[in-house]
């Protein structure tokens, strides 16, 4: 203890320099750093594209179709929950044995994964390996953080969006490749020779900054209710892909979640050391990225999820086939997230760049909410590259404002309070755009039926059968939906319909286009108030060269 008084009042002014990682750390040791964190970034990006792939055999293999969802949503759950607790307690504790506990949870998750024997062990196991992937992203930015100078985070971190880029491209393929050639248990168990050097490197080269004069009081509290909120709302996100929102399994769960995560602010207004410091919503610069992050990736990913499905369901392409056809997306996102990082940290200004991002953004999927069966691929193509060049930015950039706005002893807690809203973002965005393709497919489909010839009666008889079955009918990949339409006629119908066929698939697909592109307004309308905030809200400052405690922002 030094003495001073300043250690004695409250949490943000009571910590230590957190820069001082830095200053025993060298250049060629920060690169290994380097390496190793974008290692693990790798694992768990790729990790959610390889097994997305594999699913649908890992099912059969082990049964239990009707949690199928599930394998997906635990990792979801447990990953948005923990993401917050690991920043914050790697403040207090430091960035080394968090992040090494996080990555050896996730593959202890891996190994319990490939060794499944029914479906409920597959969900137990993939929920421990969210809770160990919910450390690595936070955890890896704040890292990048404490050893580099926020003028130069930004040739690094822009790396980070590269990372999930590539991992979007390669994962369908090997999936597939792993699941195919060998078995799926294996795409679990490639993450573990990856894992196992990423931490090698961590235990050796990444210090220890063990702070015996910090304030380690645990918000045991606020974690609990910070639980009991996120989980009844994500599950009530989740239940809208086959429910209502009236539902009480989805508008109730929701509304619980949302009630109490009042009671969480209330509870972390009183805490020593809350999860989320409530004084980061105070910082004009932290409040207007936090708010930005969250509207974008609410009409970016809620959007851009449903057009895999038209390369499969309209133009036939397989789920493999679907994922490299969403390659001109990942290019945008590679070249914006890398190319913002470089500008930033050349120029040290954000504000110019992080709007124009919003707008293009938004352009890109302005281009696509015109989407026809008719749309040529190319056009497509420059939509999809268009908004993948606008959001780009938006996973580089924002992390450098906000680790720039906030002093170093609050690094881990205030950039896991980002991703956490790019991650609940997402999922609203991914259950409303949901909402508007339902409704808009069956309110198109008995119009442009009749456009592409079919007579009134079978127009009602499809209009009769309700969204339900509309929903089952188009999410089939590698299915003849002719003849599926067929098998569902009545046995002495099917000569009266049978010529009918290619005009109601015509239809069909066009009403599908259609209600895809009106889920695009969403993405649009988020990016644009996005851009309204960003313009309106957010102060620029100049990035600094040097580490240390950030100085003083309008408006915190």
């Amino acid at each position: 203890m030094t003495g001073d008084s300043a250690a004695t009042r409250g949490a943000t002014t009571a910590l230590p320099r957190v820069d001082a990682v830095a200053d025993v750390v060298d250049q060629r040791a920060r690169m290994e750093i380097l390496g190793a964190v974008m290692l693990t970034l790798f694992l768990s990006a790729l990790d959610q594209t390889i097994v997305g792939t594999a699913l649908p055999v890992i099912v059969t293999d082990l049964g239990g179709n009707q949690f199928y969802v599930w394998a997906v949503t635990v990792y979801l759950l447990t990953s948005t929950i923990t993401g917050p607790m690991y920043g914050k307690l790697s403040d207090q504790f430091g960035r080394r044995p968090l992040m090494m506990f996080g990555v050896g949870l996730f593959l202890v998750g891996s190994l319990l994964s490939s060794l499944s024997g029914e479906m409920w062990h597959l969900i137990l196991f993939r929920g421990i390996q969210g809770l160990g992937a919910g450390a690595i992203f936070p955890i890896s930015l704040a890292i990048i953080g404490d050893l580099f100078s926020p003028r130069e985070r930004g040739k690094y971190q822009g790396l980070f969006g590269g990372v999930f880029g590539i991992s979007m491209l390669i994962g369908p393929a090997l999936g597939g490749f792993l699941t195919d050639s060998i078995s799926w248990h294996w795409i679990f168990l490639v993450n573990l020779p990856i894992g196992i050097v990423a931490l090698v490197v961590l235990w050796r080269l990444l210090p220890h900054t063990a702070h015996p004069e910090r304030r380690r009081s645990i918000d045991y509290l606020g974690a609990a209710v910070f639980s009991a909120a996120i989980v009844p709302f994500l599950i009530g996100l989740t239940n809208k892909q086959t429910g209502d929102w009236t539902d009480p399994s989805v508008g109730g769960l929701i509304l619980l979640g949302l009630v109490l995560t009042a009671v969480f602010v209330w509870v972390e207004s009183r805490a020593v050391e809350p999860i989320v410091p409530l004084s980061l919503f105070r910082n004009r610069v932290v409040a207007s990225s936090l708010a930005a992050t969250g509207l974008i990736t609410f009409g970016f990913f809620g959007g851009i999820i449903f057009i895999p499905r038209w390369f499969q369901f309209v133009e036939g392409s397989s789920a493999t086939l679907s994922g490299y056809q969403m390659l001109p997306m990942m290019v945008g996102v590679i070249g914006g997230s890398i190319g913002s990082g470089i500008l930033v940290s050349r120029t040290g200004r954000y504000k110019w760049l992080v709007s124009a991002a919003m707008v293009l953004a938004g352009m890109g999927l302005f281009m696509l909410t015109s989407l026809t069966a008719d749309t040529s691929v190319t056009g497509l193509w420059a939509g999809m590259f268009a908004a993948g060049l606008g959001i780009g930015p938006t996973m580089a950039v924002f992390t450098i404002i906000v680790q720039s706005a906030v002093s170093p002893a609050m690094l881990g807690a205030a950039t896991s309070t980002l991703t956490f809203f790019r991650q609940v973002g997402g999922s609203i965005g991914l259950a409303l755009s949901g909402t508007i393709f339902g409704s808009s497919l069956v309110s198109e489909l008995p119009g442009q039926l009749t456009a592409a010839g079919v007579p009134r009666p079978v127009v009602d008889a499809f209009a009769a059968r309700g969204a339900d079955s509309l929903g089952s009918e188009t999410t089939g990949v590698g299915v003849d939906l002719g003849a599926q339409i067929l098998a569902g006629v009545p046995e002495p119908l099917r000569p009266q319909i049978e010529p009918l066929i290619p005009n109601i698939v015509d239809g069909i697909h066009q009403a599908f286009s259609i209600a895809i592109g009106h889920a695009m307004w969403l993405g649009v309308v988020a990016a644009a108030l996005g851009a309204v905030i960003l313009i309106v809200g957010l102060p620029e400052i100049t990035l600094r060269t040097t580490r240390g405690d950030a100085p003083p922002v309008a408006g915190e």
